[in-house]
């Protein structure tokens, strides 16, 4: 068993909605070992600058049903360069911290592999909207992010059927599809442009709108995943080859705000608790994760070697058979 006496915590990188369900988890669960708690602002950079609040059960008691994170966020530029890591580490010396857990995505997890060198024990949470750290089949934030997509994706497609045109919206995840596939899948799109996916190849999205054209169809939905093309480019292509009005969207930040769903609610409830629980056990620089629905946790530097950044093939030839073409 672990003498942990004190631990610190924090979140960092984009915010994602299920971080304060974690936070929460791991203020209640510290105290039951007798555990206290201090709250980092600011992710890594406020740990640089130690801008710190103690958490006691009651700052945290009614925070489940908050998006965004309590602690607020950042991503640290300085936290990239060693002199500054050691600066942090002693910060955390300091003021008699034993361990600190962090709440981020893989932007994250690499600094908490770097701060390992500084001898700072670390547990990290997964917590991005893109679903984009490998070792784990869930992080935080995607339920919220990838409903919200399809909610307002779906009040888009209103306007688009009562004008008979073509909206082109652009979601959420530069390096991974999976708001872009889900949502999409979800909204029923005529095509989705993913960046595991996409070739360049403009004429597989306006050859499937010519289609539904021609088979009698009067509005259409493409669904494109931010960073892989030019969202305003296709929709003018769209206009070119088809002759069809076309419209751009750009979902952006909506869909990191707002509450959580009970599924990043619960998740990050249990990952908050397994974090303190592995503190407890006396493991060091560990990952908390999701595999076959079931807590694990991986050494922080095995977890960045596990490369899984490919869509599950089931999901996305699913798409395929649903929306009958979805850009190969």
């Amino acid at each position: 068993m672990s003498d942990i006496k004190k631990i610190a915590v924090l979140t960092s990188g984009g915010d994602a909605p299920g971080m304060n369900s974690a936070l929460r988890a791991v203020v209640f669960s510290a105290s039951q070992f007798g555990i206290g708690v201090t709250g980092i602002l600011r992710g890594y950079d406020g740990l640089l600058d130690w801008e710190t609040r103690e958490l006691a059960l009651d700052d945290v008691r009614n925070i489940n049903n908050q998006g965004g994170t309590i602690l607020y966020t950042s991503r640290s530029e300085r936290f990239l360069q060693p002199q500054y890591r050691k600066q942090a580490a002693e910060n955390l010396k300091r003021h008699g911290i034993d361990a600190l857990v962090a709440i981020g995505g893989d932007g994250t997890l690499r600094g908490a592999i770097a701060f390992q060198e500084e001898g700072i024990n670390t547990i990290c949470i997964p917590g991005t909207i893109d679903r984009d750290v490998s070792c784990t089949e869930y992080t935080l934030g995607f339920d919220t992010a990838a409903n919200t997509a399809t909610e307002a994706i779906d009040r888009i497609r209103d306007s688009s059927v009562s004008h008979g045109r073509c909206s082109v919206v652009e979601v959420m995840g530069r390096k991974r599809g999976y708001i872009a596939l889900w949502a999409g899948m979800a909204a029923s799109a005529d095509a989705i442009v993913l960046p595991e996916k996409w070739d360049g190849n403009f004429d597989s999205v306006t050859d499937t709108i010519k289609r539904r054209h021609a088979d009698g169809k009067n509005s259409y939905l493409v669904v494109v995943a931010e960073g892989v093309t030019d969202a305003p480019e296709l929709a003018e292509r769209i206009r070119e080859h088809t002759g069809i009005d076309s419209r751009v969207s750009v979902l952006g930040y909506v869909q990191r705000g707002g509450q959580p769903t009970a599924k990043d609610r619960m998740y990050g409830s249990l990952m908050g608790a397994f974090a303190i629980e592995l503190l407890h056990q006396g493991k060091e620089n560990r990952i908390v994760a999701i595999k076959n629905d079931l807590l694990v946790d991986y050494d922080l530097a095995e977890a960045v070697e596990i490369q899984n950044n490919q869509l599950d093939s089931f999901q996305y030839e699913l798409s395929l058979r649903l929306a009958e073409s979805i850009t190969p």
